[in-house]
């Protein structure tokens, strides 16, 4: 195959893809396509950027189109799964884009934002439905929202989903999705464990890989500087005011890290921008938004960004942190050298992440060049301008200011589904799911209780009133918000009721404090 046309898409789908002047298809798509039209299950194994949305997306909407059907109440068509928020809106973007010229009608559910809103969408049906494993569940446990009538499962990025912690999550969708349905499951790995939770899913799949496993695309220059940590700050500011950037990524392995790296950079008078999991919906929003516009040539990301950012014209990809997991800088590389171009990759090592980089060598085979530190360096960290101080607002760990007022106001608490992170300590390990949407958790183990508003004063002895009038403990009554606005996390330290245990935290992150690291006496 070298064009779109010669898939036999519907032609609706093709006047889209002529509109956005696409002609040739990626290796991805053109192996999978086929297959999909067929009806086929797949497992499809690719890195980021090499097509994978359009490779499932055209071919899906192309049955959709063909076989004409009634939306189902409270249910979709087709459900996407997506673990993180930013993720699940490209897909759903990508799929209006290629559906632009067919009645298909294309939403998303994450949290972040009010269930209530996504109930209502939801109560007349969709075709095409894009969520993460969290929200979805939420949405189910309310009775908003059922997978009978499911036709086409995708799961996407599944290896980030394991690591993630959504495996007890994804195994619960699998019991509720019906048997006759067509499955699409894509990784960019696929270890034993994926093979395994793959195998729950698909029925006599068809195996695409367009690229070996956890391998780095050939178009990206490696390169890696060894500096002390309290040193790394220095050497990134000179990197952005002197490389010819167009835009890069910079990743942090902590979300009070990557918020401090912006504060210094401001101090150096260079704009950036950050995201990740303690920021709220309106504010990653905007953050993106400002990236992709060209606003602000930098973003700051912790791993949440790594698989959910799909943005042109990515020329560097800055790791100011390596990933304690070496897969991770695969995922996090692949932001740059899209659509054929060329990119640039830079780790800046600190003495105690020397184990990280030989993990990460041995995985993609790859031995980056080592970039001596630049001349005069000891000068720039004696001079390096002090960064600007953090606003007196985010106290809040992330919480939209106007809304904490609002809520004030009206004596209320903020009905979030997120809950700040835990002060003073690092973010968690990449493993864990971010609170929003992590893996579900019922408060009752049987179904979710009526919504209810306001808070209720505890009683004397520390116990709160249920909705009849009787006692319950102050242990068990923590929060009256409805748990499509609350975090799925369960309270206290027992096993997770749905059988599983909950995702394990590491409060370090496996990684030393600021301050912490030796300097180095050579290479």
């Amino acid at each position: 195959m070298t064009n779109f046309n010669d898939f036999g898409l519907n032609e609706a789908l093709e006047r889209a893809l002529a509109a956005k002047r696409y002609s040739m298809p990626t290796p991805i798509q053109t192996q999978a396509i086929p297959v999909l039209m067929q009806g086929r299950d797949l497992c499809g194994i690719a890195q980021t950027g090499t097509g994978k949305t359009a490779a499932f997306a055209l071919p899906s909407l192309h049955k959709l189109i063909s076989n004409p059907r009634p939306r189902p109440l409270k249910g979709c068509r087709m459900l996407v799964l997506s673990p993180t928020r930013e993720l699940a809106a490209q897909i759903a973007q990508s799929c209006r884009d290629y559906g632009r010229f067919a009645r298909l009608s294309v939403e998303t559910v994450f949290g972040g934002v009010p269930i209530g809103r996504q109930i209502g969408k939801m109560a007349g049906g969709v075709d095409v439905l894009v969520a993460t494993p969290g929200r979805l569940l939420d949405l189910i446990d309310q009775r908003a929202l059922t997978l009978k009538d499911v036709e086409i499962f995708v799961l996407d990025e599944a290896d980030q989903m394991m690591d993630m912690g959504f495996i007890h999550s994804l195994k619960r969708v699998a019991k509720l999705l019906p048997p006759e349905r067509q499955n699409l499951f894509f990784s960019a790995t696929m270890p034993r464990e994926i093979r395994a939770l793959a195998a729950q899913f698909l029925n006599n799949p068809v195996e695409v890989s367009v690229a070996p496993q956890a391998t780095t695309a050939e178009k990206i220059r490696q390169f890696a500087t060894f500096v002390d940590q309290k040193e790394k700050q220095a050497l990134l500011t000179h990197v952005v005011t002197t490389r010819d950037i167009d835009r890069a990524l910079i990743f942090t392995r902590t979300k009070h890290g990557a918020d401090r790296v912006v504060r210094q950079l401001a101090g150096a008078g260079v704009r950036a921008v950050a995201i990740h999991g303690n920021k709220s919906q309106a504010q990653r929003t905007g953050a993106l938004q400002a990236f992709r516009s060209g606003d602000t040539r930098l973003l700051v990301a912790t791993d949440i960004a790594a698989r959910g950012i799909d943005v042109s014209g990515v020329s560097h990809v800055i790791n100011f942190e390596l990933p304690n997991v070496a897969e991770q800088y695969v995922h996090r590389i692949g932001r740059t050298a899209r659509a054929g171009a060329e990119g640039v990759a830079i780790s800046f090592v600190a003495d105690d992440e020397r184990a990280y980089l030989k993990a990460i060598e041995r995985i993609t085979r790859v031995r980056a060049d080592i970039e001596p530190l630049p001349t005069g360096f000891n000068e720039m960290v004696r001079n390096l301008p002090k960064p600007v101080a953090p606003p007196r607002d985010t106290g809040s760990q992330g919480r939209d200011p106007q809304r904490q007022r609002e809520e004030a106001r009206r004596g209320g608490r903020p009905q979030r589904s997120d809950r700040p992170a835990r002060s003073g300590g690092a973010e968690r390990d990449a493993r864990a799911p971010h609170r929003e949407d992590r893996p579900h958790y019922s408060a009752s183990g049987r179904g979710t209780p009526a919504p209810r508003t306001g808070w209720t004063p505890p009683l004397a002895d520390g116990s709160a009133r249920t909705d009849g009038g009787q006692r319950q403990p102050a242990h068990v009554q923590r929060d009256n918000r409805p748990l499509g606005e609350r975090s799925a996390r369960p309270q206290g330290h027992g096993p997770r009721r749905d059988g599983g245990n909950a995702p394990r935290r590491d409060s370090g992150n496996g990684q030393p404090r600021d301050g912490g690291q030796r300097r180095f006496g050579g290479r």
